[in-house]
C-alpha cells in the first residue's frame, strides 16, 4: 500500500492492482448484493419519505428522553421553539449542569436574528 500525496505537484498514480482475496479470487463484497437494476436504485431515490411533522419530532425526543442509554450517558433532547431545530444536551449527571448544548444557544440566536433580518436583506421585486 502506498500513500501519496494530493497536492497538485505530485505525479500522477500509476496503474492499479487488482483486488484479490487471499485465496486469489475477488473478494465477495461485505454483507451487499449488487442492486438487481438500476430501475430498483432510481425508484428508492425517488421514493424517499416526506419530511417528518413537528409532531413526530416531538414524540421521538419524549421517547429518546426516556431511553436508559441516553439517561446514563446524561445527554438531553429536545426541541427549540423558535428555530424547531432539534438539540442535544450534555448534562453532568451529579451536578446537572449543561456541559455541551448542539447547537450551541448563540448558534441558535444567531439563525433566529438572521431570520427577523432576512427581509431586510433581501428585496425582491416582480
Amino acid at each position: 500500500m502506498t500513500i501519496d500525496s494530493i497536492s497538485a505537484a505530485s505525479p500522477a498514480r500509476g496503474a492499479e492492482r487488482p483486488v484479490t482475496g487471499t485465496d486469489g479470487t475477488a473478494p465477495q463484497a461485505l454483507g451487499r448484493a449488487p442492486a438487481a437494476a438500476p430501475l430498483e436504485t432510481a425508484a428508492a431515490v425517488r421514493g424517499a419519505e416526506p419530511a417528518p411533522t413537528l409532531e413526530q419530532v416531538n414524540q421521538a425526543v419524549s421517547e429518546l428522553n426516556k431511553s436508559a442509554q441516553a439517561k446514563s450517558q446524561g445527554l438531553e433532547f429536545s426541541v427549540d421553539n423558535d428555530s424547531k431545530r432539534t438539540i442535544v444536551k450534555v448534562v453532568d449527571q451529579t451536578t446537572k449542569e449543561v456541559l455541551r448544548q448542539i447547537p450551541s444557544p448563540e448558534a441558535l440566536q444567531i439563525a433566529k436574528s438572521l431570520d427577523t433580518t432576512k427581509g431586510l436583506l433581501i428585496s425582491q421585486t416582480a
